[in-house]
C-alpha cells in the first residue's frame, strides 16, 4: 500500500508541476547543446608558419630532393615485400608503377641470371656486379655502375625458398632519370660516396665533392653544410639498406643558421 501510494503521489506531482519541468529542462538543454557546439563544430585554423623552413638553404634542397626521394622510397619498400621469386605479372607491375625503372635481374644463389627484363638492356655492365651481403641478414644492398652510356644504380634484395637464399632480385635504373622529377633538376646533385657525382645537366666539381670525407663525416651527421672550392654545398645524407647517398644543391646563404632539420 505504501508503494502505491508514493507512486501516486510522485505522478500527482509531476502532473501538477509538469508544464514547469519540462519547461527548466528545455532551458538546461538548450544550454548544454550551445555550450557543446562550441567545442563539437569547431572552426579548424591551420598554423601554416609552423611548416615554414627558418633555413632557406634547408627549403631549397627539400623542395629538390623530396619528389625524388619519395619514389625512390618507394621503390625500396616495393622490392623489400617480394621475398620469393617473382612471376612474370609481378616484374610487369613494377615497370608500370616505376617507369624511371630500366632493368629488373632475378638470379640464381650464384649470381648467375636467371631472367632479364628488357632480353637485351640498353646499358651493358662495365664490369660484374658484385653483391656482398649476409642474406639472411642483409634485406637491400646497392651496386653504383658507371659505364659508357652513364651511371646505373642496382638496387638488390634476396629472395627466399621455404627458409633457403635462392638468389637476388634487381632493379636497376640510370639516376639522373629519377632526379628529372625534380623541380629545377639542373640543382640537385646525388653524391656517391667513394663513386661518382651523378646530375641531370649541372656542372660541378665532381672531384672536389668525392674529395669530402663523407665516411668520417657520416659518423657524427646526416645533414650540413660543406665548402667545395669557392661554394657551399647544403647536403642530407639517405640510405638504402646500409649504403649512403646524399642529396646535395648549391646553398642560398651559408650563413644561415645551420641546425638539425628533419630526416
Amino acid at each position: 500500500m505504501t508503494r502505491t501510494l508514493a507512486l501516486l503521489l510522485a505522478l500527482t506531482v509531476m502532473a501538477v508541476s509538469g508544464c514547469r519541468t519540462w519547461y527548466d529542462t528545455k532551458k538546461y538543454m538548450k544550454g548544454s547543446w550551445e555550450e557543446a557546439r562550441s567545442w563539437v563544430d569547431i572552426q579548424p585554423t591551420v598554423d601554416t608558419d609552423a611548416y615554414e623552413f627558418e633555413n632557406p638553404n634547408q627549403e631549397k634542397l627539400a623542395l629538390l630532393f623530396a619528389p625524388v626521394d619519395g619514389p625512390m622510397g618507394s621503390l625500396i619498400r616495393f622490392l623489400e615485400d617480394q621475398d620469393t621469386s617473382p612471376e612474370q605479372e609481378w616484374i610487369e607491375l613494377l615497370f608500370l608503377r616505376f617507369p624511371w625503372v630500366n632493368r629488373v635481374i632475378v638470379t640464381d644463389p650464384e649470381g648467375n641470371i636467371l631472367t632479364q627484363e628488357p632480353a637485351q638492356p640498353f646499358k651493358r655492365f662495365s664490369q660484374p656486379l658484385v653483391f656482398e651481403g649476409v642474406w639472411r641478414q642483409t634485406f637491400l644492398k646497392t651496386v653504383a655502375d658507371y659505364p659508357d652510356l652513364g651511371p646505373e644504380l642496382y638496387v638488390g634484395t634476396p629472395y627466399f625458398e621455404d627458409v633457403d637464399f635462392k638468389g637476388l632480385i634487381i632493379a636497376g635504373f640510370d639516376p639522373r632519370s629519377l632526379m628529372r622529377l625534380s623541380p629545377n633538376p639542373d640543382e640537385l646533385l646525388i653524391i656517391h660516396p667513394g663513386g661518382g657525382v651523378w646530375t641531370a645537366g649541372g656542372e660541378v666539381d665532381e672531384e672536389g665533392l668525392l674529395a669530402v670525407p663523407w665516411e668520417e663525416i657520416l659518423t657524427e651527421d646526416v645533414q650540413g653544410q660543406v665548402k667545395v672550392g669557392e661554394k657551399y654545398y647544403t647536403w642530407i645524407a639517405r640510405y638504402i639498406g646500409q649504403d649512403s647517398y646524399i642529396y646535395a644543391t648549391e646553398s642560398v646563404d651559408p650563413e644561415a643558421d645551420g641546425k638539425l632539420w628533419w630526416f
